[in-house]
């Protein structure tokens, strides 16, 4: 299968809220902050507005044959944490206006360490999240991303950072050449670890 690894644009937008949907509605973290429950604003507000702040501020690559997404990944341009600062206010302000609901105090508590916890290294590329759909899974899309993404970083000579969200996905980044860090975040509530690593050209 050949695939082709492209920058995603505003023209692509309907298909990355509908992929994104989908293939991040089981991954780890996602399930931890939901609390196992269906949640209709995730898909109907989360999401468009995580691929619209993509859109503008970040990077989003795709992955699939021709102009299909089966893989979809989100990159930040890091040269400090005063965004993650923000997230993680923005989150408390909305924990405020819910304060028994579930979902925003766990979101409260993920913005709140990620804003702690990310590295003081500047500049760096941050995978803030790559997803599959279930049904191309283990197929080399979301490999080719990865590939593309780490050699743009080795030429421009800048380090990229992530997170794992399990053993498995850690076990993956680190074929393609991402180290962890010595220390791991482990989410309460049985929640997932969080592995972080560092790629480093």
């Amino acid at each position: 299968m050949e695939f082709t690894v492209r920058r995603a644009g505003r023209r692509d937008r309907d298909a990355l809220i509908d992929a994104f949907g989908i293939a991040s509605a089981d991954e780890v973290v996602t399930e931890w902050v939901l609390d196992g429950q269906s949640d209709p604003a995730f898909r109907t507000a989360f999401v468009p507005g995580l691929v619209d702040r993509a859109l503008r501020d970040d990077e989003i690559w795709v992955a699939g044959p021709g102009e299909e997404i089966w893989s979809m990944s989100i990159w930040q341009h890091v040269t400090s944490v005063e965004r993650f600062a923000d997230e993680a206010a923005e989150a408390r302000t909305m924990l405020e206006q819910a304060p028994g609901l579930r979902v925003a105090q766990r979101l409260a508590y993920l913005t709140d360490l990620l804003a702690r916890e990310h590295p003081r290294e500047f500049p760096h590329r941050y995978l803030q999240v790559i997803v599959t759909l279930p049904e191309h899974r283990g197929e080399g899309a979301g490999a080719v991303i990865l590939a593309d993404r780490l050699k743009a970083a080795s030429e421009a000579d800048v380090p990229a950072f992530l997170e794992a969200s399990t053993e498995r996905s850690a076990r993956l980044y680190s074929r393609c050449g991402f180290a962890p860090t010595a220390a791991t975040h482990t989410l309460p509530e049985n929640g997932p670890t969080l592995i972080p690593m560092w790629f480093r050209p």
